[in-house]
């Protein structure tokens, strides 16, 4: 029967890992050859942070100025007729 054994270490200087079995499993493995699989962490995409004033400094930025208050009422009124056709 195959065994398996996750152990967790960091990564060295020089990109090095060093792996240390517990002494119940290096007594029977002394000698034979083991398989080694690595698994990364996940790449996460680099965000460049904003504040949240930044945020909405852009995002008002981005709006249309100049409607009134009747002009957007208007615009919702056709927009909400158009949806009875």
């Amino acid at each position: 029967m195959q065994s398996a054994l996750r152990i967790e270490t960091k990564v060295l200087p020089g990109n090095k890992i060093e792996i240390s079995l517990p002494e119940a499993t290096a007594l029977a493995s002394v000698g034979q050859t083991i398989e080694v699989i690595v698994l990364l962490p996940e790449q996460k995409p680099v965000l460049e942070s904003q504040s949240i004033q930044k945020l909405l400094q852009e995002i008002h930025r981005q709006r249309p100025v100049g409607r009134s208050l009747e002009e957007i009422n208007r615009d919702l009124q056709i927009e909400k007729e158009a949806w009875d056709n």
